[in-house]
């Protein structure tokens, strides 16, 4: 699930001189199509191109089981298997699932990637039709008997079995999960002397491992131009959501997006921006709960959500009221 494109910042803070991203990270691995939203891996030294090629292909086998807009990959056999079945998923998948299964525990149901039916009903399907299905109202939801993650999907490790066909999204925390895999395989190194340097960028979600803080400008979700505030991270992971930029109209006019509570699958709108921070000692994925967790605070109050995680976060509701929490690594702008 896309949130606002949170960029690292140009404007240095006062009291140290302009160093642009680029001077920095001089060298950029694009993977445009990953994803649908493309990333990209700022890093101090350039990959070698066999890292590179491992990455990309990394990427394929990730959507080759996990994207719900491939109808070859897992989850989309997943979607039209008429009667269930077994499905066996790469061992790396793991962690996500333990994921959601907190997730879906700490937001009461609010989180399940069981909501792709809803997405689908709504609009958001493998064609981005956005054209709303005549009975969603009447189908949306645990409340209307949609499959549930706790119930209608039994898990064992990384092989998920089910007995009617089941739609899941894994947008909610996959790709700051992607992030954290990719991490993974940079290492301590990458066969340099020195520890890479680098800022991972999945469509926005933020992984930064660098000696010296970048600034990130915190996007205003009513005006994607402009910054409401900004942050400073060296080390942790950093993700957005908003509806800003993913929304789309019904044939009644109403105004539907992709961030949706599971419970009744319909789209939240008393917050329009959340931002969450991770450090890498507080989870070892830290950008996939980044990533969870900036949905999961459109359902889910942060003091609920604080009891399960470690994070820091900052909200924008829909009357443009702002909050954060006591250490979030930066602060709304103020006029």
């Amino acid at each position: 699930m896309t949130g606002p494109t949170q960029r690292p910042h140009d404007r240095p803070p006062h009291d140290r001189p302009h160093v642009r991203l680029t001077d920095r990270l001089p060298h950029v691995a694009a993977f445009p199509e990953a994803l649908g939203t493309g990333l990209l891996l700022h890093t101090d030294v350039a990959l070698d191109d066999g890292l590179s090629n491992c990455i990309d292909m990394f990427i394929s086998t990730y959507e080759a089981a996990l994207s719900r807009f491939k109808d070859d990959s897992t989850v989309g056999r997943m979607r039209t298997a008429t009667h269930g079945g077994t499905f066996d998923f790469p061992d790396w998948t793991s962690g996500l699932f333990c994921l959601y299964d907190r997730l879906f525990a700490a937001t009461d149901g609010a989180i399940d990637p069981c909501v792709g039916e809803d997405l689908i009903r709504l609009g958001y399907d493998e064609s981005y039709s956005f054209t709303t299905a005549p009975d969603a109202a009447e189908h949306a939801g645990a409340i209307h008997g949609r499959a549930v993650w706790s119930a209608d999907v039994e898990r064992h490790g990384t092989t998920l079995i089910t007995h009617s066909p089941v739609a899941l999204d894994f947008g909610a925390c996959g790709k700051g999960y992607l992030a954290d895999l990719l991490a993974g395989m940079l290492g301590d190194g990458a066969g340099h002397p020195q520890p890479i340097q680098y800022v991972i960028d999945a469509g926005g979600d933020l992984l930064v491992h660098t000696d010296e803080p970048i600034t990130i400008a915190l996007e205003d979700p009513a005006d994607p131009a402009n910054a409401v505030g900004a942050v400073e991270i060296s080390q942790g992971a950093f993700c957005a959501s908003s509806p800003s930029r993913r929304h789309w109209s019904d044939a009644a006019g109403h105004q539907l997006h992709h961030l949706l509570n599971a419970i009744d699958g319909l789209p939240v709108d008393d917050v329009t921006a959340t931002w969450v921070a991770v450090m890498p000692h507080a989870a070892s994925l830290s950008t996939a709960l980044a990533d969870g967790l900036a949905t999961a605070l459109f359902t889910t109050s942060a003091v609920q959500l604080r009891a399960h995680f470690p994070f820091e976060c900052a909200i924008l509701n829909a009357n443009r009221a702002a909050a954060q929490s006591p250490n979030f690594p930066g602060g709304f702008f103020t006029h």
